[in-house]
């Protein structure tokens, strides 16, 4: 609380220093070593009077020889008589005026208001087609109306009468001729010399401070134009006094006709003086026994408050602060003397009260953003921290990410602008009638349109919302409809998009999981197999009673069992280390012609105790390909074998290879001995076999094995299946 409190006073302190050096700077000069003579009332008195004595007294305009100077131009003429129309649309207005009235007192039978009024609408009429038939008659019309203006102004200028007792005796220094009022040998309050070393009064015809007003007055009073020709030709010449004129010391004493203003000046002039003494003795305070400290704003729970709010926040905060100080002392320097001259208690009342609400308030607020800011910079990271989490940083970052799509952007920046435009112009619209009809059309014929497609698009982005809300809970039937090619349309076709992946993502997920299942299954009876077929014959060896003849041929089939698990295990492991890519491939140029021969001479037994019909056609010359030659060679083993197991018996097979383009390609096509059915990626899954009821010895990885080392090669393997023919494609660069 103390804290507070020191801050208040020392607020105060340096309210009061700023006010007393703004209002010294502005009104030192005019107060300090001056008296009422020298003050502004005096001034403007003073102007008032030698802009009335000129031309009332000192250098008068001759009224009979202005008028000779008046002149009446064609435009005029024409103006006058074509403002209501031709000379028809006059006559019939006049008679319309008329018709009526002259009915109306016929039928009360007022004669003498009827011929009254008949009389006036033929004077009317007859003024009327005499405008037509001449200039004369119009030019004599507008002169008189001149005339009458110009000697009505310059009787009220005669007539015109200042706020100032003087006295004066002034010579005309070309005529001679002598004016006098009162008696200038009195005590002077005021007292101006007018001579050749000290300056001549300089005096005109014309009002010089009512200039403005006397040129309004006159050109346009009753509609008579006299124009700026007209008038710089009535006025006289430029005239030099010398003389005296003074305002007697009376009229500042008690009782005279300046005394109230003589007071006033006084009071304020005082008030000032001690005003800038209490600035004075503040600033010595604020020097010495009121330094400012930082710890009245610190530690503060507002403080603490303070350091949440955004930099720009602060920014703003603090600038408004300032604008409302300085703003506040502006005005009130400008006030202070007039205060000082009032002295009314609600005066001292209110000017205190706006000073410790107001400036006082403003000042307080600003140390403590100055010493909070301080403090924050201070801090390593803080201010980047402020700067980086600012309003005025997510502004710029949204407003350029509002144009990552430029469509978008553009239109809504154009949406804006029309709506500030729009407000604008219903304001400036309802001053003038013109821009308010213009502002309608723009409304109807822009305003609507803009407001009817910006409705449009956003009932379009809420049906986009909702349905993607409802894609978010699993509703995945329903497409969003696309509706033209705004980037809302591009938008609901993108969701549609993901929508479709995500479902056939579903699918694939579901389709994963069985087949998981099935691979699981299969690994279990593929290896349970061979190991149960072991552990029995292992049991049966054990038995002593066995002949030689039955022990050789369990060891012998044991033998094929651990051979057929030792393969299992071996193919699994393989196709495991191809699918985590730690296979290292050496490629080096393999005649592929030469290795598919190898192959097939390696199984021309099976192939001929198969019951199959090989037919093969190979490249007569080399074709060559960077392979690994003993991982190449597994993939034509595992096709060729996996034919030799799978074709019905009696049927031909088909090995083709030739080269295609930049790329070999090996073909395997053979008619199935199972039915396959129609989904062919699951024959490349592990374990997977054409023999479902599992009697072959496949172990079902042939195909992925193949695949796996194919995809290794860069090369493409793919399966066609067309009824009971099967068909292996196999490309691989040659390069």
């Amino acid at each position: 609380m103390k804290n507070k409190a020191l801050l208040v006073i020392w607020s105060a302190l340096v309210t009061i220093v700023l006010l007393a050096s703004l209002s010294f700077a502005r009104q030192g000069t005019g107060l300090i070593g001056k008296d009422f003579s020298d003050s502004e009332d005096m001034k403007w008195r003073l102007e008032e009077f030698y802009d009335v004595i000129g031309p009332s007294v000192l250098n008068p305009i001759n009224i009979e020889e202005a008028k000779k100077k008046i002149t009446v131009s064609d435009r005029e003429i024409e103006e006058h008589r074509t403002r209501y129309g031709t000379l028809a649309d006059q006559l019939a207005s006049i008679h319309d005026q008329y018709a009526q009235r002259i009915a109306d007192a016929k039928v009360v039978e007022n004669e003498l208001l009827q011929s009254t009024l008949i009389e006036e609408r033929d004077m009317k009429l007859e003024d009327i087609r005499k405008n037509f038939e001449g200039d004369a008659h119009i030019e004599a019309k507008i002169r008189k109306a001149k005339e009458k203006v110009l000697e009505n102004y310059l009787n009220e200028i005669k007539n015109k009468t200042y706020s100032l007792h003087v006295a004066y005796k002034l010579k005309n220094v070309e005529t001679g001729e002598t004016f006098s009022q009162g008696d200038i040998t009195q005590p002077a309050g005021y007292k101006k010399n007018f001579s050749a070393n000290s300056h001549y009064l300089k005096v005109s015809s014309f009002p010089g401070r009512y200039s403005e007003w006397t040129t309004t007055y006159v050109k346009y009073y009753e509609d008579a134009h006299v124009s700026d020709e007209e008038i710089t030709a009535m006025a006289n010449s430029v005239q030099s006094f010398e003389g005296v004129v003074i305002v007697p010391k009376a009229a500042f004493e008690k009782g005279g006709a300046l005394y109230a203003q003589y007071k006033d000046f006084n009071k304020g002039k005082y008030g000032m003086y001690a005003f800038w003494a209490l600035g004075l003795l503040a600033l010595i305070t604020l020097l010495t026994v009121m330094k400012f400290r930082k710890e009245w704003v610190t530690g503060t729970p507002i403080a603490d408050w303070c350091s949440d709010v955004k930099i720009d926040v602060k920014a703003a905060a603090f600038f408004m602060s300032a604008l409302i100080l300085v703003e506040s002392i502006n005005s009130k320097s400008y006030n202070l003397l007039n205060f000082f001259t009032q002295q009314r208690l609600e005066s001292w009342v209110i000017w205190l009260g706006t000073i410790f609400l107001g400036s006082v308030l403003m000042t307080a607020l600003l140390a403590f953003q100055l010493v909070n800011s301080v403090e924050r910079w201070e801090k390593k990271g803080v201010f980047a921290r402020d700067i980086k989490n600012s309003y005025t940083l997510q502004f710029l970052k949204a407003w350029r990410e509002m144009f990552l799509k430029k469509s978008i952007g553009v239109q809504s920046f154009i949406l804006l602008i029309g709506f500030f435009l729009a407000g604008i112009g219903f304001i400036v619209g309802l001053m003038d009638g013109p821009l308010f009809i213009l502002y309608t059309f723009c409304v109807i014929f822009l305003g609507l349109p803009a407001l009817y497609i910006f409705v449009r698009r956003s009932a379009y982005l809420n049906r986009i919302i909702i349905s993607t809300e409802q894609m978010a809970a699993g509703r995945l039937n329903e497409d969003i409809k696309v509706e033209g090619r705004s980037p809302l349309a591009e938008h609901a076709k993108n969701l549609n998009n993901l929508r479709e992946g995500v479902r056939v993502s579903m699918t694939e997920q579901a389709k994963s999981e069985r087949l998981k299942t099935e691979l699981i299954t299969n690994v279990s009876h593929d290896l349970r197999t061979p190991l149960t077929s072991i552990i029995t014959y292992t049991d049966l060896l054990k038995d002593e009673t066995i002949t030689p003849e039955e022990r050789a041929k369990y060891v012998d089939i044991l033998d094929k069992k651990s051979q057929r698990l030792k393969t299992l295990i071996e193919d699994l492991f393989e196709v495991s280390k191809m699918a985590s890519g730690n296979l290292e491939l050496h490629k080096q140029r393999v005649d592929l012609t030469q290795l598919l021969q190898q192959a097939l001479a390696e199984h021309a037994e099976e192939i001929a105790n198969s019951g199959l019909d090989f037919r093969t056609a190979l490249p007569e010359d080399m074709l060559i390909a960077y392979v690994d030659g003993q991982r190449w060679w597994r993939v034509l083993d595992n096709l060729i074998v996996n034919a030799i197991k799978y074709s019905l018996p009696g049927t031909r097979v088909y090995v083709t290879l030739q080269k295609a383009g930049e790329s070999a390609e090996f073909v395997v096509k053979n008619i199935t001995k199972y039915e396959l059915g129609e989904n062919v990626d699951e024959l490349f899954e592990r374990f997977k076999r054409a023999d479902t009821s599992r009697h072959t010895d496949g172990s079902g990885l042939g195909l992925a094995i193949a695949q796996s080392i194919v995809d290794m090669h860069g090369g493409i393997m793919k399966i066609d299946l067309d009824g009971d023919l099967f068909k292996v494609t196999v490309t691989v660069p040659t390069k």
